[in-house]
């Protein structure tokens, strides 16, 4: 497979790789874009829809300013990239619109912590799409990170580690690690109320820790927080090597943040990217929603696929509205 990246660094020719179909403004040399002058909900032919989906592959996630989007024209959006999930695996989708995922914080949803959406799975999200519904006046940022980066970044020798390497990514929680342990007595009611009906129905996925991704051939570090254990060794190695591995995802140079305004749409591949809510709002109210779609089984460098250990998602990826 051939990569998709082309050179859309600031000071090139932006606009070169998609013509005059799309205004693609770079945001970093590799990471992230905006996309000017096109609105979602109209006039977007095959053509500009091919580039767009080509920019997301080339820049990994990409942003629309002041699309005010309706559920029903976010999910029709987000439909092109492929079939649907539902809305989450053991979270309720917002009533009337099962691919629908509601993040309010009134109610508790608050995604501070590094990750790839639902790679408790063994078939996570390709793709990701988030529109803004309440913006607080200050905070509520979001950024997200370069796997393929952070696996360029490494020696040849860690690279050969993390090939080798396979992961256990869980929604449950083991209370006896110390990061789950340093939050006891910091989060209120309605916030733990949330993260036990995150976990109420347990799921495991094995991942390898370094995965081909399926369109462009590129390496990638699939971890985040859902990465509990590393397959074959205990927990206290296993948190200092994926603490390792992941600390080269989260480097500044690796990351990008987008301030959310009213209306804004993102679209990340989540094959390719972390991503972390900052909870910087303090009481104010932010609410976002988002929909996925189907993912293809994860291939480690190595040739052995994901596997599922614990729970049956196939509901969540093939129960779908596929209308």
């Amino acid at each position: 497979m051939t990569a998709v990246h082309e050179d859309t660094t600031p000071g090139s020719s932006d606009r070169a790789p998609y013509g005059d179909q799309l205004d693609v403004r770079p945001l970093t040399a590799h990471l992230g874009a905006e996309i000017r002058g096109i609105s979602l909900a109209r006039d977007l032919d095959e053509v500009r829809f091919a580039h767009i989906r080509r920019a997301v592959l080339a820049h990994r996630v990409i942003f629309f300013r002041h699309q005010h989007l309706s559920g029903d024209e976010q999910i029709a959006f987000t439909r092109r990239f492929g079939p649907l999930t539902l809305a989450h695996p053991t979270l309720p989708a917002v009533e009337g619109a099962p691919t629908l995922y509601d993040l309010d914080s009134e109610g508790g949803a608050h995604a501070d912590m590094w990750h790839s959406d639902v790679t408790f799975v063994d078939q996570p999200p390709d793709f990701s799409v988030l529109r803004t519904v309440i913006v607080p006046d200050v905070g509520g940022d979001t950024i997200w990170a370069d796997t393929v980066a952070a696996y360029q970044s490494l020696r040849p020798e860690l690279q050969q580690l993390a090939i080798a390497l396979r992961a256990v990514h869980t929604n449950g929680y083991d209370y006896g690690r110390p990061d789950f342990r340093s939050l006891e007595g910091k989060v209120d009611s309605v916030r733990r109320a949330h993260s036990r009906q995150f976990a109420s129905t347990v799921y495991q996925a094995e991942h390898p820790v370094a995965r081909v991704h399926p369109e462009t051939g590129e390496h990638a570090l699939l971890l985040g927080s859902f990465a509990q254990r590393l397959a074959g060794y205990n927990t206290a190695d296993s948190l200092d090597l994926i603490r390792l591995f992941q600390s080269h995802v989260v480097r500044p140079d690796n990351t990008v943040r987008w301030h959310w305004q009213p209306g804004d749409v993102a679209v990340w591949d989540n094959r390719s990217t972390q991503h972390y809510a900052t909870y910087d709002y303090g009481s104010a109210r932010r609410k976002v929603q988002r929909v996925t779609t189907v993912g293809s089984l994860p291939l480690g460098v190595d040739g052995r696929p994901s596997k599922p250990l614990q729970g049956d998602p196939a509901a969540y990826y093939q129960g779908l509205d596929r209308a």
